[in-house]
């Protein structure tokens, strides 16, 4: 019982971060498609049977299902929920195909499928950018307080009090963005200028990679330097600047999920590090207890949920049929064909689509069964 009363916030917090996000995605598409005159018949949330639902003035049925994970639009013309065309298309009155997608010009129809990622990149920003405004973005000098033995940085001759001012020409201007270079760039090596009192020197150096063990189990290999920050600070921004630095911090964490997903497939990043939806479920009821109060708890799980939407939004764009990208796929063959693929190959690449993306699910699912933390979670669950 103490397990259960410590541990209740775990599923509620996974339900709102889906929900949220899920709403914020679907809902870019929605938006985009009125503007596009496109009748939209449904707006769900979650799939199953219906719990809830009403009707507005334009006739789309909004809805809460009983499978509280994922969601669709259904727009005016679709055979179902993946957007593919309905079997009498073409037995459409004219006025039917005037508000049917897939009657529309090719670019509303691309317009509509890439506004979904769009509004999932456009929340992070935008809320990145609103705690940026009122707490204040995290930052750190980028000086080394101290170097530690044997690391990386002690062997490349950096010493304390050094300041990092470059590393492969690009300009570093706290200790976060050098940390993050060097964590997502295992031991790729670096081209650093350090400012040591007067001087300026260029100091090449090849980060160390490490296994890194979280609270969870999880492995972890990263790059480390081998140098400790001087201190942190909290910076508040003004709108420009908050919306500038939350850019920059978005455009950071899809560059280097990106480049985490070729080192899987590559071979230097070990796939265990792939999550699927019971490791989001454990990091959304993590984030929704780190805090000392309700309102810190809200926070972190607000904080958790931007950087879940940077995920959702990039992984739909991967071209693969079933996600937004494989749909903008289809579309720039049609721009380049001047005719959409045949109805057969796109049966199959849906087919193939559907295939993968269940695979990929399998996978890190079974990764996440085969975490410690699983184990002791129904350990705690049933005992």
């Amino acid at each position: 019982m103490d397990f259960l009363i410590n541990n209740w916030i775990y599923i509620p917090a996974f339900i709102v971060v889906i929900t949220v996000l899920v709403f914020v995605h679907e809902y870019g598409h929605y938006k985009i498609a009125r503007l596009c005159g496109v009748k939209v018949d449904a707006f769900a949330i979650g799939f199953g049977p219906e719990i809830w639902g009403r009707n507005d003035r334009n006739g789309c049925r909004w809805k809460v299902c009983a499978v509280p994970f994922g969601g669709y639009v259904k727009f005016h013309g679709d055979g179902g929920v993946a957007s593919e065309a309905a079997d009498d298309i073409d037995e459409m009155t004219e006025e039917e195909r005037k508000v049917s997608f897939h009657h529309k010009p090719l670019w509303q129809r691309a317009a509509v499928v890439f506004a979904g990622p769009a509004a999932n990149f456009i929340f992070a920003i935008l809320a990145m950018a609103l705690l940026f405004m009122v707490y204040g973005q995290a930052q750190t000098p980028a000086i080394a307080g101290d170097v530690q033995p044997e690391s990386a940085a002690a062997e490349a001759g950096i010493e304390p009090g050094d300041r990092v001012i470059e590393i492969n020409g690009s300009k570093i201007t706290s200790f976060e963005e050098m940390r993050r270079m060097v964590l997502i760039g295992l031991d790729e090596p670096l081209r650093m200028k350090v400012a040591r009192g007067e001087n300026v020197l260029d100091i090449p150096v090849r980060p160390h990679i490490v296994e890194e063990v979280d609270a969870d189990g999880n492995i972890q290999r990263i790059g480390r330097l081998g140098i400790v920050s001087a201190g942190r600070e909290f910076i508040k921004h003004g709108p420009l600047s908050a919306l500038t630095s939350a850019i920059d911090q978005t455009w950071f964490v899809t560059t280097a999920t990106l480049k985490g997903v070729w080192q899987m497939i590559a071979g230097s990043r070990d796939t265990s590090e792939l999550s699927g939806p019971l490791g989001i479920l454990k990091m959304s009821g993590d984030a929704a207890k780190r805090g000392d109060s309700v309102a810190d708890n809200a926070l972190s799980l607000f904080n958790f949920m931007i950087f879940v939407s940077i995920s959702l939004g990039l992984i739909n764009l991967f071209p693969v049929p079933m996600l937004d990208g494989g749909h903008l796929a289809f579309y720039a063959y049609e721009a380049v064909r001047g005719k959409p693929p045949s109805a057969k190959a796109m049966e199959y690449s849906f087919r193939v689509g559907l295939s993968l993306v269940l695979m990929l699910m399998i996978f890190a699912t079974w990764n996440d069964i085969n975490k410690p933390w699983v184990k002791d979670f129904f350990t705690g669950l049933f005992s």
